[in-house]
């Protein structure tokens, strides 16, 4: 009776949706949900079959299907959602660096395991077999296609929204419909929970006007970066409420930007985090100096990974620490140990060669890593990898929206594998790289090799995969030597 007291006082106050602590068969299905989970996670890692990432969440949900919401309900940690197309891993991982600087234990699905059986392996993984956490702060990075039925289970205390961008028009249908889906969502949660929203995408700004919980905006306001106009893959160039033609004072990425509509006047809110100066590396490696206004005062920290799609991460971590009361003003030590996540432009020492190993998935990452190659040093050796998996979608029709022909003159040769090889193969022609260029190899590891041999020692290999051969092809360092498996990172 003890532990049924414990659970039941340890319920979030006020919320309909909240976990009731289960009671005989209840407790009983629980204990046997998580055990089965954590058996499943211990079976995966000894068999090095998986990391436990996903398996404990599916197996402990086949038992109890209300695993999550029982042990996330019954805790009383903090609980912080984020989701968006782009930059989730990397704003959870900054999210959990400042959390761990102020003193704060942390429980997140760090590898990105994001749709629900990963969310709910957090819960498996960290509790014990009864349910309970000893955890401050619960850190969920969540797909934009699962948020919505992951919500309502953890009635998160911060959401995140990162940016919206197209992104596998297969799985998740046009963009509206995904922002629809999201603004429902942030409508439906109540009083005592903050909003975080990306203030410079048109879009993402517009949500939860009618929602009783608190709304705070981050998001960039500096002049030195960006260019007059929003890049031709941009999503979003109309107004969102009048369909006129957005008119933009500076854009920094896609369509995130100093946006005005000059019909009805709709505009980026006032920004409570915002970037007023920020000096990138020119390097395309190393870091950035960023000063942010904050409701505290003004912040000036480093970023320790290159790009400005990392300022803005940076700025929704700030933001959420701030939501959720922790300090802001060691935000430099905070990420000093930061290094790139699984697959975004990580860099791999295989033997007396570098491997820049970059995760794209739509026309925004894929343009972005583009750019930010481009600005190493030297002509390039490139490897494109893309599949058409379930996880991956099917339609690859973003690919020739792609400004793919900005680093033609840079690049030596190009390998091209994966079972979309012809397809990338196609669009490089397009490109106006030389077929004598190109090669098609479906195999990754014989493409990988391939494109190695092709590297003079000490030079650099450049990876642009989707989901699916990122896996692949790290698999294949992984049995180099070169990588760890990516949930022991």
């Amino acid at each position: 009776m003890q532990i049924e007291h414990e659970l039941s006082t340890k319920q979030a106050p006020e919320q309909d949706n909240a976990a009731q602590a289960p009671t005989g068969l209840g407790r009983a299905r629980l204990a046997l949900a998580i055990s089965a989970g954590k058996l499943a996670s211990a079976s995966g890692r000894l068999l090095r079959i998986g990391g436990g990432t996903s398996l404990p969440g599916m197996v402990a949900r086949r038992i109890d299907p209300n695993v999550l919401k029982e042990v996330v309900g019954a805790s009383s940690a903090k609980k912080i959602v984020i989701t968006g197309s782009n930059g989730k891993t990397t704003t959870a991982r900054m999210t959990a660096a400042l959390a761990s600087s102020n003193g704060q234990r942390v429980s997140q699905n760090r590898t990105g395991s994001n749709l629900l059986q990963g969310v709910t392996s957090v819960a498996v993984n960290f509790a014990d077999i009864f349910g309970r956490l000893d955890s401050d702060v619960l850190l969920f990075e969540i797909d934009e296609g699962t948020i919505p039925a992951a919500v309502p289970e953890i009635q998160p205390d911060v959401v995140i929204i990162t940016n919206l961008f197209r992104d596998q028009l297969d799985r998740y249908g046009e963009m509206y419909s995904v922002a629809n889906a999201l603004n429902k969502m942030l409508e439906n949660l109540p009083e005592t929970s903050t909003i975080l929203l990306n203030g410079n995408d048109p879009q993402v700004a517009n949500f939860a006007l009618n929602s009783k919980a608190r709304r705070l905006y981050f998001g960039l306001e500096t002049k030195e970066i960006g260019t007059p106009v929003p890049e031709q893959s941009a999503d979003i160039i109309r107004c969102i409420h009048c369909d006129s033609d957005l008119a933009y004072e500076v854009a920094y990425l896609s369509h995130l930007g100093l946006y005005r509509c000059p019909t009805c006047g709709y505009t980026l809110p006032q920004l409570d985090f915002a970037v007023t100066s920020a000096h990138l590396a020119e390097d395309g490696e190393g870091p950035s100096q960023v000063t942010m206004r904050t409701p505290l005062g003004e912040l000036e920290f480093t970023v320790p990974l290159p790009g400005i799609h990392n300022v803005y991460n940076a700025a929704a971590a700030i933001g959420a620490a701030f939501a959720t009361e922790f300090a802001i003003e060691k935000a430099t030590q905070a990420f000093s140990t930061l290094r790139p996540a699984f697959g975004r432009l990580e860099k791999i020492q295989a033997g007396d060669k570098n491997i820049y190993l970059s995760f794209v998935k739509n026309p925004t990452s894929f343009n972005l890593i583009m750019r930010l190659i481009a600005k190493h040093s030297g002509k390039k050796h490139m490897l494109f990898s893309m599949s058409h998996t379930v996880v991956d979608g099917q339609d690859f029709a973003w690919l020739w929206d792609c400004d793919i022909e900005e680093i033609v003159p840079d690049v030596l040769d190009a390998i091209c594998c994966g079972n979309k090889a012809e397809e990338l193969a196609l669009r490089l022609k397009y490109a106006e790289f030389s077929p004598s260029k190109i090669s098609v190899i479906h195999e990754y590891e014989g493409a990988l090799e391939a494109a190695l041999k092709n590297v003079e020692p000490g030079g650099s290999l450049y990876i642009l995969s989707g989901y699916t051969p990122t896996q692949e092809l790290r698999k294949i360092m992984q049995k180099h030597g070169w990588v760890k498996h990516y949930w022991e990172e």
